[in-house]
C-alpha cells in the first residue's frame, strides 16, 4: 500500500492524524522542516512501514511527491488564512490526491478555482476537512431533512483551557479579531471578529462565553442546506482570557495599530500560564430553528462534548476518513471542492468512538 503523506505531521493535528492512520494499518510519512521532531514522532507510531521526511514544503514538495508517490497528501500547515494554493497545485501537477484542514474562509471557499485542473488530473482536491465545515455539514446532512425550512443556524466551538492549542490556529483567529468580517447570508452588514458576546450552556461542562469568528461555513452552508440566517462563534473556557481578547478586539476595531497575529506566540504562551484554572474539556454546539414538514416551529440542539484533552481529535476526523477511502481507491469524487457533505455523521462518530467524546440532542 502506498503511504499517506502528512505535511506538518508532527504538529498539533498532524501527529493525531498520523497516529490514527498508523493504528488502522495505513503506512504514513511524517513530513516537516524539523528532522529531529519528525523522527521523534515516527518512533511513537504503531505498526510498520512508516517514514519521515524533512523538507520545505513550499520549495521541495514536488521532488518528494515524485519520490514517495503517496496515495494522498494531507496538508496541516496552517494558518490557512494567510496561505495560497501552491501546495494543492503541486499535488495536482503530480496527480496526488490532496486534503487539507483549512478553516480559512477565503481559502476553503475559493478551492473550486482548482476544480478543472483537479478533474484533468483525475484526483480529489478537498479543502476544509476539519470540524468546520466537515462536521458542521455532517450534522446538517443528518438532521436537515427534519426541517422544511431552516430559518436560523447558531453554532460554535469552545475548547478546554488545557486542551492542546497550536500556534497556527491561534494566529489564524488573531488575524480577524476586531476586524469587520465579509458580509454573509442575511446577517447585519457589519460583524466584527470576537465581538457579539453571548453565553452558551453545554451539557456536562456548563456555560461558555462565545464571540464571532470567521469561517467558510458562513458562505457554504446557507447555499448547500438553504439556511436563512447563520452565526458562528468560538469561545475560551476561562472568562478573563475570553473577555481580555474581546477587549483587544475593540482596540483593533477603534483603529489602534496593534498587529495581533505577530503577537500570537507570546499570547499563546501567556494563555498557557492559566491552564491550572481550566479543564481539558470542550464542546461544540449547533442550534437549528425553523419549521417541520407540517409547518410547525421546530428547534434542534446538537452538542458534542470532549473530555480529558480529546477535543483536538475532533478536527482531524474528516481528513482521516477521506484519506482511508482514497488509499483504498474509493475516491469520494473527482475535482476540487470544500469538505461539505463528504463525511456522514455516523462515520464521523464511529471514528471518535475510541475517545472520551459524547453527543447530546435537545
Amino acid at each position: 500500500m502506498r503511504p499517506i503523506l502528512i505535511l506538518g505531521g508532527y504538529g498539533n493535528f498532524g501527529k493525531r492524524i498520523s497516529t490514527s492512520l498508523a493504528a488502522a494499518g495505513y503506512p504514513v510519512v511524517i513530513a516537516g522542516r524539523n528532522k529531529v521532531l519528525a523522527d521523534l514522532h515516527l518512533k511513537t507510531l504503531p505498526g510498520q512501514g512508516h517514514g519521515a521526511a524533512a523538507f520545505d514544503v513550499y520549495r521541495d514538495l514536488k521532488l518528494h511527491l515524485a519520490k514517495l508517490k503517496p496515495s494522498a497528501a494531507i496538508n496541516t500547515c496552517g494558518p490557512f488564512q494567510l496561505a495560497d494554493y501552491s501546495i494543492a497545485e503541486t499535488c495536482i501537477d503530480e496527480a496526488i490526491p490532496y486534503i487539507d484542514l483549512s478553516d480559512g474562509r477565503d481559502f476553503v471557499c475559493g478551492i473550486s478555482e482548482l476544480d478543472q485542473s483537479a478533474k484533468d488530473a483525475g484526483i480529489p482536491v478537498i479543502s476544509g476537512a476539519s470540524t468546520v465545515p466537515g462536521l458542521s455539514s455532517a450534522v446538517l446532512k443528518e438532521f436537515g431533512p427534519e426541517f422544511s425550512q431552516i430559518t436560523s443556524m447558531k453554532f460554535g466551538i469552545s475548547p478546554g483551557q488545557k486542551a492542546e492549542r497550536g500556534l497556527a490556529t491561534t494566529k489564524g483567529i488573531l488575524s480577524y479579531v476586531g476586524k469587520a468580517l465579509r458580509p454573509y447570508s442575511s446577517v447585519k452588514p457589519r460583524v466584527f471578529g470576537w465581538q457579539d458576546l453571548y453565553l452558551q450552556r453545554y451539557p456536562e461542562i456548563g456555560n461558555r462565553w462565545m464571540a464571532n469568528c470567521d469561517i467558510p461555513d458562513l458562505d457554504l452552508l446557507p447555499k448547500a442546506y438553504r439556511v436563512d440566517r447563520i452565526q458562528f462563534s468560538a469561545g475560551l473556557e476561562l472568562t478573563p482570557l475570553h473577555l481580555g481578547l474581546w477587549m483587544m478586539s475593540w482596540l483593533v476595531r477603534l483603529g489602534i495599530p496593534i498587529d495581533l497575529p505577530r503577537l500570537s506566540g507570546p499570547l499563546l504562551k501567556i494563555s498557557n500560564w492559566f491552564n491550572y484554572f481550566g479543564s481539558a474539556d470542550g464542546g461544540m454546539h449547533i442550534l437549528l430553528d425553523g419549521y417541520d414538514h407540517d409547518g410547525k416551529s421546530r428547534h434542534l440542539g446538537w452538542f458534542i462534548v470532549a473530555k480529558n484533552g480529546d477535543g483536538p481529535q475532533i478536527p482531524t476526523i474528516p481528513a482521516i476518513i477521506l484519506a482511508k477511502k482514497i488509499a483504498k481507491g474509493e475516491y469520494p469524487i473527482v475535482g476540487a471542492m470544500p469538505c461539505v457533505g463528504l463525511v456522514s455523521l455516523p462515520e464521523y462518530l464511529e471514528e471518535l468512538s475510541a475517545f472520551e467524546v459524547s453527543t447530546h440532542l435537545e
